[in-house]
């Protein structure tokens, strides 16, 4: 019971972390008013990965590709909630 608990919550994080990856994209490239629908809720999409995503990035900076930052945060974070979900079931 707490098990599949735990598991619906990871499953559910992993949800909202993709959900704020491509609405990152969308509301960084697109030429978006900040009181559009897309960025309020990216912004609570935020503040759920966030702190999950801070400490990962105060380990791994960004990659330099080209004249580019790459943020790894975010799939490093994927890859450890999907081994943990893993192990969980």
């Amino acid at each position: 019971m707490l098990f599949a608990l735990l598991a619906d919550l990871i499953t559910l994080f992993l949800l909202v972390l993709i959900a704020y990856s491509i609405l990152s994209w969308v509301a960084y490239a697109g030429r978006l008013s900040y009181d559009s629908p897309v960025w309020k809720i990216q912004r609570v999409l935020a503040r759920i990965c966030e702190p999950v995503l801070r400490p990962v990035r105060s380990l791994i900076p960004p990659v330099r590709v080209g004249g580019v930052g790459l943020d790894l945060s975010v799939l490093i974070v994927f890859l450890v909630a999907s081994v943990l979900l893993n192990v969980i079931r």
